[in-house]
């Protein structure tokens, strides 16, 4: 007699037996590339938010603008009979090639590099929320840290790209148009071209501080302000509120806790010695800011509801979040530059100015002695020394102004007569200033110099200097 098969005794799913008594293999594992092809890491992520980044026609226009605009720029301007003498740099682009860089950066820090981070920083996560592609994006990648992280990097990244376009565009430029020549500094020092090379390198690194910090501000509010359009302005709206606060005459410890003073302060590296105490304190307080920024979106992303489509984050606890820590970073900014210097009020004294100046007339006049195929002199031997007074101020005048009057005075060796020489100083809040001399015309009274090869600018008719703000002690400051 054949057994028949028992249907209590087939096998269950997981076991040897089935309900047909036939037995069934257990369920195959899932392949070893498939489990991995779910899982999104931040190199995959990163790579994906590149791409989607640069997707946009308009984020390609604008790349290839950065990287081919500023050498037409550059040369076109080198090319002309007319120079930017209002900008500083600008007098010396027929002169040498490393001018027009350092012209096209002081127009970036003011306006370019702003609007540059409210397009790709400002943006990077309110774009999810216009096109409301959260969820969608959550479930691939599954992680919230991870898209933040990534989202960031891929925003550092073409930042990076465009501010490396508008430095070597603008480089290339110059050089094409004008070539590798002397740079006269802001105190009037010939900077060889290999050390020019490496200042103009290091003037375009230190505004990369001051660049993050507005990108991590736009970070910020790209999570918490969502699909609003304050959003993506936010960058350039503290742009040019540090802007308008560094043209008043604020104290110069409020100057330097700016996250945006790096972007004035690299005039330093152009002095001999180096003015770069004031440049590392606006890059540290640059990095805090981006530091800040950073965190406090990443925290405020970490709390976001994504379930709710109608919530983007803008809330008003989130604004209170966002605001009151750089608020009291900026306090505490603020009180350790006070502390940790001794200079007060604008920086800008009388000792200070006068000396900058002498120093700069000094070495330009061995420039003009050059020109001129005069026997040559140096700057000990002028003994140069320059009284300066402001709106009639003789003694412990101070503070930016347009009423700065000076006379210069130098002894030639062999000469009894003392030469001297008038000008008239219009000194900005951030320690530049313009000398526009007034007599006598040999000297200091005409924009050219008769050569022997020709005409030629007078490199003492006017020039542009620059006054450490930090130089000044509470004693130099009182008459």
């Amino acid at each position: 007699m054949t057994a028949t098969a028992n249907p209590a005794a087939t096998a269950s799913p997981t076991g040897t037996a089935s309900p047909t008594g036939t037995a069934s293999p257990p369920p195959a594992a899932p392949p070893a590339h498939t489990t991995a092809s779910h899982r999104a890491t931040v190199a995959r992520c990163y790579r994906f938010e590149v791409v989607k980044l640069l997707s946009p026609w308009r984020m390609r226009l604008l790349l290839l603008a950065c990287w081919i605009a500023p050498v037409l720029f550059v040369a076109g301007v080198s090319a002309q009979s007319t120079l930017p003498t209002d900008t500083l740099f600008g007098r010396w682009m027929h002169t040498t090639g490393w001018a027009g860089p350092l012209v096209t950066l002081g127009f970036a820090g003011t306006w370019v590099l702003p609007l540059l981070t409210c397009v790709v920083a400002g943006d990077v996560f309110a774009s999810e929320d216009r096109l409301g592609t959260w969820r969608h994006l959550l479930v691939t990648v599954r992680s919230p840290r991870r898209i933040f992280a990534a989202k960031a990097l891929a925003g550092l990244t073409v930042i990076l790209l465009l501010v490396a376009g508008l430095a070597v565009s603008s480089t290339a430029g110059g050089l094409v148009a004008v070539g590798d020549r002397p740079l006269v500094g802001l105190d009037g020092h010939l900077l060889a071209p290999g050390d020019a090379a490496g200042t103009v390198l290091c003037a375009w690194a230190a505004v990369l501080a001051p660049t993050l910090a507005l990108a991590g501000i736009g970070l910020l509010g790209s999570v918490v302000l969502g699909r609003s359009p304050m959003g993506l302005l936010l960058p350039a709206l503290v742009a040019l509120a540090m802007q308008l606060a560094q043209m008043l005459p604020i104290p110069v410890t409020v100057r330097l806790a700016l996250p945006g003073d790096a972007f004035v302060t690299w005039n330093g590296l152009f002095t001999s010695p180096a003015q770069l105490t004031p440049l590392l304190i606006g890059n540290v307080v640059g990095l805090l800011w981006a530091v800040t920024a950073t965190a406090l979106a990443y925290v405020l992303f970490l709390r976001r509801d994504f379930t709710n489509p109608a919530d983007d984050g803008s809330t008003r606890r989130a604004v209170t979040t966002a605001v009151l820590p750089l608020a009291g970073l900026l306090g505490g900014t603020v009180a350790v530059v006070a502390a940790t210097t001794t200079v007060t009020g604008s920086g800008i004294g009388q000792a200070e100015v006068e000396r900058s100046l002498a120093t700069e007339f000094a070495h330009l006049y061995r420039l003009q002695t050059a020109q001129l195929h005069r026997p040559a002199v140096t700057e000990a031997s002028l003994k140069t020394s320059a009284a300066c007074t402001k709106a009639g101020v003789q003694d412990g005048a101070d503070g930016p102004g347009n009423d700065w009057r000076c006379v210069v005075s130098w002894h030639l060796p062999g000469v009894t007569a003392t030469g001297s020489a008038v000008y008239q100083l219009d000194i900005t809040a951030d320690g530049r200033f313009v000398a526009d001399g007034d007599g006598p015309k040999e000297v200091n009274g005409y924009f050219l110099v008769r050569t022997s090869t020709g005409d030629a600018p007078n490199p003492l008719w006017q020039f542009d200097g620059y006054v450490d703000l930090l130089s000044a002690s509470p004693d130099s400051r009182t008459p």
